[in-house]
């Protein structure tokens, strides 16, 4: 399977949808946590954060499908986005670096997050030092 440069990750506690992408090609994956269907609510009055403990296994097999992309943004509408981008850092410090931004997108379609991606690192290359290797 072919991969390319950048990648644009749009995650929640339900889903991940990874696309790596080209000018002209984009390679799509979807991952879903094995324990979980759908939205997780808390019970009214019970104590902590609201939130059910993120699935590690989960936010590692995401990791482990962004692992061949140099440049990462990670996109989504709700706290896991911001979760992912944590746990990459906290446990998977070689992808750390490789993530440009983390935006809000509310309930995005496929079409809605690669162009959003597409625009958001031809932004980043035009604001970015090209260095040359010579």
């Amino acid at each position: 399977m072919a991969h390319h440069f950048h990648a644009v990750v749009c995650i929640d506690h339900s889903e991940a949808l990874v696309f790596e992408f080209a000018q002209d090609a984009v390679t799509e994956h979807r991952i879903r946590p094995a324990d979980r269907q759908g939205n997780l609510h808390h019970k009214a009055g019970s104590t902590g954060s609201g939130h059910e403990q993120d699935d590690k296994a989960y936010f590692t097999a995401v990791a482990a499908a962004l692992q061949p992309s140099h440049e990462i943004l990670i996109v989504g509408h709700g706290t896991a986005k911001t979760e992912f981008a944590h746990f990459l850092r906290d446990h998977v410090p070689a992808l750390a670096p490789r993530i440009l931004g983390v935006e809000a997108m509310d309930h995005p379609t496929d079409g809605e997050i690669v162009a959003f991606a597409r625009k958001f690192f031809e932004q980043k290359d035009r604001t970015t030092p090209q260095i040359s290797e010579s």
